[in-house]
């Protein structure tokens, strides 16, 4: 089973969607590290405490080296660092990032990554997902925006 830790953002992203359900179907389990569970369990938002402790399939993991932290506080939030570290820690196959800088810092780590519109892409191309626009579009009508330019290379990506 490949070793995925996932960020705040693509859970409740996935969440508001109503797709959380994709990331069970297409790694079997993930993690996500302390941080990002106080993050969208204390908002109360969408990813509720109970979906994540009750789930058989969402580990919560916890980093041991909180040295490490300083290294990354600079530019990222907590969740992001503790992706990071975590990550490392585990040797994971795939961290599932949004934020920009935290990607570029994944990418410098030589981290493998896919974000929440990656997950989707990947997703129609398995065969889990008929459509991703949709799905974008549900996820906008959470308050959750995509450039036009955006949308416009996932239509391609996605072909539809």
């Amino acid at each position: 089973m490949r070793k995925v830790i996932i960020n705040s953002t693509p859970l409740i992203a996935l969440c508001k969607a109503g797709r959380l359900n994709l990331l069970k179907t297409m790694y079997g389990e993930v993690t996500i590290p302390d941080a990002v569970f106080r993050e969208v369990t204390e908002k109360n938002d969408f990813v509720q405490k109970s979906i994540v402790e009750n789930s058989d399939w969402i580990r919560i993991g916890h980093v041991s080296a909180d040295a490490d932290r300083k290294m990354y506080k600079a530019k990222l939030h907590d969740g992001e660092v503790e992706v990071m570290i975590l990550a490392q820690e585990t040797n994971a196959d795939l961290v599932v990032i949004d934020d920009l800088e935290a990607r570029k810092t994944a990418e410098y780590l030589g981290l493998t990554l896919t974000g929440t519109i990656g997950i989707l892409l990947k997703a129609k191309q398995l065969g889990h997902l008929d459509l991703v626009l949709p799905v974008i579009r549900e996820m906008e009508k959470q308050h959750i925006y995509f450039s036009d330019a955006l949308i416009s290379q996932i239509r391609q990506l996605a072909k539809e």
